[in-house]
Parts: structure tokens; C-alpha cells; sequence
């Protein structure tokens, strides 16, 4: 079977990397791809928010299923535009994606089907947006309604603060809504849950713990993510359930309701306080680092998940995980997520063994005559599976010390609050 993968980051060469373990996958192709995912897949750059062009190259490739990696096409319609020319493809149509696609949609369905999350208030006017925040204690949470590409969520200790960011978003920073949300601020611990969803079930598809905050000690403005491990040691088997009865369900029902079926990943970003789960956002494809270390841990082959969805079979399939621990540092352009330089070389990746314990996911890269360079913010996923996050996360920092890439650095506190606990 022909098989392409659509996006350009550490994501896709993990989903890539993983793809290519399985038999049935006669060729692979990514869409545009980086300089990782050429190891795996056979790159063709091209601009993916083209849909009639990506058509044309799937159409040319004779491509039987395609797997969306990142949420901007998925919230445009990539799915609904394939399926329609008769094409398999892996992902949520463009409805269920507003989940991601839409702050306010989503957290109008949690008020709705009593889905538990933090209070908030929707505004699209500068007036009624101020006048909800003078009520509102401190710290408070100001987000962008659309896509941000992980830039549209600050934590504002001062109204002040607060009142500049929701004006950038009111009067347009984000081309993607110029709405706002503010939400009560929950102090806890995060938690990512992963499920794989058919029309009619859905399964358990992984833990982690993501790292949002550039700086070390989770200090610092937002991120794509600095890194992750997994699984999360805050997932017990009693919160899981809360998670599924409370969150998951409820959502998944909502949306039969209102007249589409989920199918693909499912990403619950939770805040769990006093043991309890609160929703903070939903993400309709796999994290980004979180992927990365989650397809480290599968055991099952990856194919066999996305095949079991698209036919509806999901239900007969069994997933199973590594018990070990799987971590993954990313490496950063300097200045990152403000400016920074591109199209700097990196070197001594040889020097790193990739194995099934190591593995270096590329994310923004380039390949120019036989070289690597710097292609974006987040550039390397430095990944490793363990028997403990101690010993996993030494031998991450080995190999970012072997690739020593001055250009760049890394938190070296991945795993700090469950490693400290131990």
C-alpha cells in the first residue's frame, strides 16, 4: 500500500519513522516533509494548504491513505476535500475540528454537555472583554479563539497585562478569529491523553507530559513544546476514568449529536487539580513533541491503528505500549519563540546513535548538498527510551552534548517535577 504523511515536523518523521516498520507499507512519501523524514519517506515539496495541487501529487503517486499530521489543514478541510475525490485519509473532518480549530466552540460544548473546564467568558468587543476581566481574580488566561501556532495563550498576572493582549487579539494579531477567551487560571499539574477514534469507539492511545514554557523550572513565555515524556506518572487508573466518564465520552457523543463522527487522534490537554480532570484544550491530531515519544513506547504497528480507523475496526484491535520510559528534548534555534537565524548547518548528528532506544526526530531542518541546516524554531527531537526518567533523561542530554550545536540550546529539566518527586 501507498502511503503519505502530510506536515513538515517532528511529528511526521515520528510518525513516518514508525510507518516504515510495517510490511504493508510499500512506498511512503511525505508531504513536504524535512531532512529527517527523507531517511523514511520520499519528500515532495509541496505547499500543503493547495489542496487541488496536494490531489494532484496523491492522484500522480497513486497514494491509497493519507495521514494529516498538523491541525491547519485539518481545520480547513483537507479531510472533507479528499474524501470527497475518494481518497483515504486518516484525520477529523472539518466540523469535529473545530475543537482545536475554535476555543469558543469548544468550550461552548463543555458548557453545554457539562464537560469539565475552567470558567470563561467569549468576546469579540474590547468593552465587554474589559468589564469581564475587572471581575476576574488573577492569574488569568487570555486566548486567541483560532490557531496560533502555539502563540495564542497568555498567562497575565496583571490586568494591565491582560487588557494589552486582548487587544492585539480584538483588533487582529491572529488571522485566524478575532475573538478572545478568558478563562479562570487552574492550578495543577499537566496532562496529555491520547485517543485513537473510529465512528464507533475509541481507544486509549498513550500518556505524556508535556513542557510549554521556554525556560527552565516551566518559566518563560509559551512554546510548541521544549519537550515530554511518557507515560505521565499522574495518570492512575481511577483518573483515567474520571478522564473517559467526564471528558472524552461526553464529547465524542456531542459531536454524534450534532451530526458528525469523530476519526483520528484525539489529544485531551488536562489540567488535573485535587485529582480531578479539567479540559484546557483539545487538540485533533497527535502532539507535537508528545508524538515522538509516544511512538518510541508503541508496540503495535502504527499502520494497523490507522487501518483499524479508517474501516471503522477499531474496536478488534488491541494496542499495546513499551513499559519502559520514553523522553525527548527539543533543540531550539537561539532566541526561539521570539526571532532567531535560519539556515545555520548543524554537524556531529552522526555521532548520535539511532537505534530502537535513540532517535534523533527532525523537525525544523533542511538538506543542502549532503548538509543539514536550521529551518525553524524547534529544529531536533532528541529522543530516548529507559528504564527510569533519571537514566532516560542523561542519555538524551548525552546525545545533545554530542551533537553540540552552539547555535542552539535545550531545557536540560525535562521530567523536573515527577524526577524531584522521586
Amino acid at each position: 500500500m501507498n502511503l503519505a504523511v502530510i506536515g513538515s515536523g517532528g511529528r511526521e518523521h515520528a510518525l513516518c519513522y514508525k510507518l516504515r516498520q510495517s510490511k504493508e507499507v510499500k512506498k511512503l512519501y511525505c508531504i513536504p516533509g524535512n531532512a529527517g523524514t527523507k531517511k523514511f519517506a520520499d519528500n515532495i515539496n509541496q505547499d500543503v494548504s493547495n489542496f487541488e495541487e496536494v490531489y494532484r501529487v496523491l492522484k500522480d503517486k497513486k497514494i491509497d491513505l493519507v495521514i494529516v499530521g498538523p491541525e491547519e489543514p485539518l481545520v480547513n478541510g483537507i479531510v472533507d476535500f479528499l474524501t470527497e475525490r475518494k481518497i483515504n485519509v486518516f484525520g477529523p473532518n472539518k466540523f469535529s475540528s473545530q475543537l482545536e480549530g475554535s476555543k469558543a466552540f469548544m468550550k461552548n460544548l463543555c458548557k453545554k454537555y457539562d464537560i469539565p473546564t475552567a470558567n470563561f467568558g467569549i468576546f469579540d468587543e474590547l468593552n465587554t472583554a474589559f468589564n469581564f476581566l475587572e471581575k476576574s481574580e488573577l492569574p488569568i488566561v487570555v486566548k486567541a479563539d483560532g490557531l496560533a501556532a502555539g502563540k495564542g495563550v497568555s498567562i497575565c498576572k496583571s490586568k494591565e497585562e491582560a487588557k494589552t493582549k486582548i487587544k492585539e487579539i480584538i483588533e487582529g494579531k491572529f488571522k485566524s478569529s478575532k475573538k478572545v477567551v478568558l478563562e479562570e487560571f487552574i492550578e495543577g499539574e499537566e496532562l496529555s491523553y491520547f485517543c485513537v477514534v473510529d465512528k464507533n469507539t475509541f481507544r486509549f492511545f498513550g500518556s505524556a507530559q508535556d513542557h510549554k514554557r521556554v525556560g527552565e523550572g516551566d518559566t518563560g513565555p509559551n512554546t510548541g513544546g521544549m519537550g515530554a515524556y511518557s507515560p505521565a506518572s499522574l495518570l492512575t487508573k481511577k483518573l483515567e476514568e474520571k478522564i473517559i466518564k467526564k471528558i472524552i465520552e461526553p464529547t465524542l457523543k456531542a459531536l454524534k449529536e450534532m451530526g458528525n463522527s469523530y476519526k483520528g487522534f484525539l489529544y485531551a490537554g488536562l489540567m488535573i487539580k485535587e485529582n480531578e480532570p479539567y479540559l484546557i484544550e483539545y487538540n485533533i491530531r497527535m502532539g507535537d513533541p508528545e508524538c515522538q515519544v509516544l511512538m518510541m513506547r508503541l508496540k503495535t504497528s502504527l499502520f494497523d491503528v490507522v487501518k483499524s480507523v479508517i474501516n471503522n475496526d477499531l474496536k478488534n484491535l488491541s494496542i499495546e505500549w513499551s513499559d519502559e520510559n520514553c523522553m525527548t528534548i527539543v533543540l531550539c534555534s537561539r532566541g526561539y519563540p521570539d526571532k532567531y537565524e535560519k539556515n545555520i548547518e548543524i554537524k556531529n548528528l552522526d555521532k548520535v546513535i539511532n537505534d530502537e532506544k535513540n532517535q534523533i526526530f527532525h523537525a525544523g531542518t533542511i538538506e543542502k548538498n549532503k548538509k543539514i541546516f536550521s529551518n525553524g524554531g524547534r529544529v531536533l527531537n532528541v529522543t530516548s527510551l529507559g528504564n527510569n526518567l533519571i537514566n532516560t533523561r542523561k542519555k538524551c542530554l548525552y546525545n545533545l552534548n554530542k551533537i553540540g550545536w552552539g547555535d542552539g540550546f535545550f531545557r536540560k529539566d525535562i521530567g523536573w517535577r515527577i524526577i524531584e518527586k522521586k
